[in-house]
């Protein structure tokens, strides 16, 4: 989702040279640093706020109220963004001023054309000669002044002009804008920044709606290679009452998607203060980012930081006795103004303050693992449904290529994108791989004719069942509930499919009137084990399932993994390669957490506090083979908080 926009305010106050001489003197110079060990720290300056930092007063000013809160290494200067330039003649004085205080300084250009009548974006039309011209203007300005350019999450194409209609011909929307765009990125941007500055590098950011790209242009494949890097746009905001409804495991899952499409050319992620109802999901924002081990991270924007006015709490009621992992009483009293300085506790402390505390344990934090769960170029369907799962504790890998090797594969419906798909499920089962498919692809698979049932006879019917019973079993054998005692369970429309008992089980069922569907249906083939999950007819349901469903769920599909945890849903699970793990809570309300490793593990250190959890095992009459040789631990999180460990 784009962030809002930022109209000039023409001030422009004459520059005073010997006022520029006392501002260098305000704050001492300072070393090149990078304030955190484990990661680099940007500010993003919109244009208005270019134009307005032109005053030397105002500068010093933003500057001492944002650095007395949080401290960076690297600002972005914005030259153009919504018909608003900045004054050449003033940017490499302002690059000068944090230079001199060894920040980095790069450019930063957003190619948006503004909002029509109905407030909606618009981007620039690339048909039009008066809007390329400003793009090349734009992007001439840039490579002047800078060598690094980082390109805002706007550089797509959503009009249909009469020229783009006559351009488009017999292409699809999507085919036309596809094709525009990888010109736009060559000859327009980066060719254009190379003739003025053979050395400029551009940095495309790419935003967090990765399912939809294709049909504005945006292109992770061949565009995305074009450019001397890629940068994430991690911004999951709230995901409930925004329009996007982004789930919070995005912020993770997404840096992880775009660095394996470009290893080591993934630069950063970027996350915004906007639309959050509590502090608290700023700070999981950043967080998550940097679980990802992102190797930098973007705060947007300059005047969000620097407003004199002090952060609200916001609707955090429900925890604020709780000792949370963003702790509002310690951020507000570690903050200490400067003399003379009117700085309040804004969101620039709320992210110093999330970036202290994660930067303690990040180092001790191995690579990223996770499921390996596939989605080719230009694919979409059952959008962002791996963002729900990731939610409910199940931790995913995205890739843009198909895992031929992973040990388990988790497939959706935008797999089907790959025509070839059906053909590399058989291998990898084969192979003794396990893969699992949602009914959403089964459905697809089937609509194409693809061979699906070559694999076995299991067929989507799509009738809706609503459910509130679930029982579990092991490979047909007995069967235990799976609601929780003396709760009713909220009723859940699952799409009915067919299958041949006894060729394949249920070992999830729902039941609905003396009827059942299979919430999650298990076969064998060759040396490996296929598994559907059928997704709710809304996704969001995953979330309301009982516990009990959750931990059998997660038993099947992760029973080849190193960590596994039981947990309602809300709560994820970061894994790394060095025996150490994340799990962290979205909930309201504090959680008891049990957590599955290997049989040898003695005992789990916290990373941040050094405190030991010793094993505690586990009572059910119905283990789950995945339960059987395992070592189990509890553990316990405060609301909307976190926890590191290492397996020892």
């Amino acid at each position: 989702m784009m962030r809002r926009n930022y109209r000039a305010t023409g001030v422009l106050v004459a520059l005073c040279g010997m006022l520029w001489a006392g501002l260098a003197a305000a704050v001492p110079a300072r070393a090149a640093v990078r304030p955190y060990k484990n990661f680099s720290v940007a500010v993003y300056i919109p244009v208005t706020s270019t134009r307005q930092l032109a005053n030397p007063q105002t500068l010093r000013r933003q500057f001492q109220r944002i650095w007395s809160q949080v401290h960076f290494n690297k600002v972005y200067l914005e030259v153009y963004r919504d018909q608003v330039f900045a004054n050449p003649a003033t940017l490499d004085r302002i690059a000068a001023f944090f230079r001199r205080r060894g920040i980095t300084v790069d450019g930063g250009i957003t190619l948006f054309a503004g909002r029509n009548q109905y407030n909606q974006y618009n981007s620039f039309d690339f048909e039009n000669p008066h809007d390329v011209a400003i793009c090349e203007r734009a992007v001439r300005m840039a490579a002047r002044h800078f060598n690094t350019i980082i390109l805002d999450d706007f550089t797509f194409f959503n009009t249909r002009s009469n020229a783009d209609i006559k351009a488009k011909g017999t292409l699809s929307w999507t085919e036309y804008r596809l094709r525009k765009m990888r010109w736009v990125a060559q000859h327009l941007i980066i060719d254009t920044a190379h003739q003025v500055n053979p050395r400029a590098k551009v940095i495309i950011k790419y935003p967090n709606w990765y399912e939809h790209f294709q049909g504005l242009g945006f292109d992770l494949d061949p565009e995305a290679k074009m450019f001397s890097g890629i940068y994430t746009g991690n911004e999951t905001r709230d995901p409930v009452h925004t329009a996007q409804m982004l789930q919070q495991y995005e912020s993770y899952l997404i840096y992880r998607y775009y660095h394996n499409i470009r290893p080591h050319a993934d630069k950063g992620g970027w996350v915004d203060t906007f639309g959050d109802r509590y502090v608290d999901r700023y700070a999981e924002q950043l967080w998550d980012t940097l679980f990802a081990k992102s190797p930098e991270i973007t705060l947007f924007s300059w005047p969000q930081l620097a407003v004199p006015e002090p952060v609200s709490p916001g609707e955090r009621y429900a925890w604020a006795a709780d000792r949370t992992s963003f702790d509002w009483n310690a951020m507000v009293h570690a903050f200490k103004a400067p003399p003379g300085s009117e700085a309040v506790p804004g969101w620039a402390s709320v992210a110093g303050y999330a970036l202290d505390k994660v930067n303690k344990v990040l180092g001790k934090l191995g690579h990223p693992i996770g499921i390996a769960s596939y989605k080719p170029f230009q694919s979409s369907g059952e959008d962002f449904l791996q963002n729900y799962l990731g939610n409910i504790g199940i931790p995913i890998n995205l890739e843009p290529h198909f895992p031929a090797h992973a040990p388990v594969v988790l497939l959706t419906a935008e797999a089907a994108a790959d025509p070839d798909l059906v053909a590399k499920i058989e291998a990898r089962l084969k192979a003794g791989g396990d893969v699992i498919i949602t009914s959403g692809l089964l459905h697809t698979l089937e609509q194409d004719h693809r061979g699906i049932r070559n694999v076995a006879d299991i067929t989507y019917t799509g009738l809706p069942i609503a459910v509130r019973h679930y029982l579990g079993s092991i490979a047909g054998g007995t069967t235990a509930g799976l609601n929780v005692p003396g709760e009713r369970a909220a009723r859940i429309i699952f799409p009915q499919i067919r299958f041949y008992t006894n060729d394949s089980w249920p070992v999830i069922q729902g039941e609905a009137s003396a009827h059942g569907v299979p919430v999650l249906l298990m076969t064998g083939y060759s040396r490996g084990q296929l598994y559907v999950l059928d997704v709710p007819s809304n996704m969001g349901d995953l979330y309301r399932l009982p516990e009990p469903v959750l931990n059998t769920l997660r038993g099947y599909l992760l029973a080849r993994f190193p960590v596994r945890i039981n947990a309602p849903a809300h709560v994820a699970e970061f894994v790394y390669s060095n025996d150490t793990f994340v799990v962290e809570s979205y909930l309201a309300r504090p959680v008891t957490v049990r957590v599955f490793v290997h049989r040898g593990a003695r005992e789990l250190v916290d990373l941040d506090s050094g405190q030991k959890v010793l094993p505690a095992p586990l009572i059910t009459p119905n283990p789950l083979p995945s339960e059987h040789g395992q070592t189990s631990f509890v553990i316990r999180l405060a609301p909307h908080s976190y926890r590191a460990f290492a397996v020892k």
